[in-house]
């Protein structure tokens, strides 16, 4: 397998999410396309062509996707099917993504030292998506 990646489904808030994530952690994102983008697309409303079709964000040497689900499919339960992960290279790399990526969310799991060798903690963010961040204090 080359990589792993995630796509993260959103009811609308897809560009403000990832707008967030890029605030925090940096970088650029690597494509946006509306929902107006689509060859051919039907009469849809102005809100809707605006609404993200596809937008892709690099972390590291990982890469997160976001799509906002059009208005006729129904709608996403956010942050209890998944867990975006993140290993980071070092305890304040890791320190500085958790307290900017949980402002305005809830934290699970405070970052500490864990038995199994990573400096770990986990949250939800202010839009419903779950993340676990790890630094390996020990080699694997």
């Amino acid at each position: 397998m080359k990589a792993s990646n995630i796509t993260l489904l959103y009811n609308g808030t897809t560009e403000e999410a990832f707008n967030f994530y890029k605030s925090v952690i940096g970088g650029e994102f690597i494509n946006v396309s509306r929902m107006k983008d689509i060859p051919g697309a039907p009469p849809m409303s102005e809100e809707e062509a605006n609404k993200i079709l596809h937008m892709t964000f690099p972390i590291g040497k990982s890469i997160i996707m976001g799509m906002d689900l059009p208005s006729s499919r129904p709608a996403v339960m956010m942050g209890n099917n998944f867990f975006i992960t993140v290993d980071t290279e070092s305890e304040e790399e890791t320190t500085q993504l958790f307290n900017g990526l949980s402002q305005g969310g809830h934290i699970s799991m405070p970052l500490a030292h864990q038995f199994w060798g990573s400096f770990f903690g986990m949250f939800t963010d202010k839009f419903g998506i779950q993340w676990m961040l790890s630094y390996a204090t020990q080699p694997a």
